[in-house]
């Protein structure tokens, strides 16, 4: 993806304010020299971060007609507002190996054992993936294939078959779980209850006269 930037060379709380006052984002882009202050038209970037490949692939940054490799590592947004306050960019060259979250794609559940067989139930517990690699083979999304998964699978980021030169990171021993499969609940029929049985009142008889009331 390609996107316009701008030189930027006023800096402090005042300048920014009147930059997002303008429909402008302050910005700064590090990495492999002198970090510089950009800023961007506001309303092209926002819907920019609405799409996925922003986020997580390698983008061209036209700056001072120069175009410059890019990644976004960071942005804020306004607390209640639809606007955003700063962005952060890296410049990276093909070289550079980097970290970075990348969303999963997951695909071919339908079609598993687990689902079509044994009618469980398929849980995506992750849905990005902490990956290393060079900045040239930095995929925009990593596809999953479910289409194997089988009762009672748990699917862990050690299990997932990557592109070449693609690793996961790994945090000490930790394997997060990606997808789990759980059996489908089985509901039990409540017992039947009879129907309450209902008891007529008695009906009290009328009291009979006494001899002074028959006289009168």
């Amino acid at each position: 993806m390609k996107f316009t930037a701008f030189e930027r060379t006023q800096q402090g709380t005042g300048a920014s304010r009147r930059l997002r006052n303008a429909a402008k984002v302050p910005g700064i882009v590090y990495g492999a020299g002198t970090p510089q202050m950009i800023e961007l038209d506001h309303n092209a970037l926002f819907f920019a971060l609405k799409k996925e490949a922003f986020h997580s692939s390698l983008l061209e940054m036209e700056l001072a007609g120069k175009v410059e490799k890019v990644l976004l590592r960071d942005f804020q947004m306004h607390p209640w507002k639809q606007q955003v306050l700063h962005v952060d960019f890296q410049r990276v060259d093909e070289t550079t190996r980097l970290r970075k979250k990348v969303p999963l794609h997951f695909a071919g559940e339908e079609n598993s054992p687990a689902v079509k067989t044994d009618k469980c139930l398929v849980s995506h517990v992750a849905n990005e993936l902490e990956i290393e690699c060079l900045a040239a083979q930095l995929p925009e999304f990593v596809a999953i294939d479910l289409s194997g998964l089988v009762k009672g699978q748990s699917l862990h980021a050690s299990n997932l078959a990557l592109p070449a030169g693609i690793k996961a990171v790994k945090h000490g021993t930790l394997d997060p779980v990606i997808v789990s499969v759980a059996l489908p609940r089985v509901e039990e029929e409540a017992p039947a209850v009879a129907a309450p049985v209902v008891v007529a009142p008695e009906k009290k008889a009328k009291p009979k006269k006494d001899e002074k009331q028959n006289r009168k």
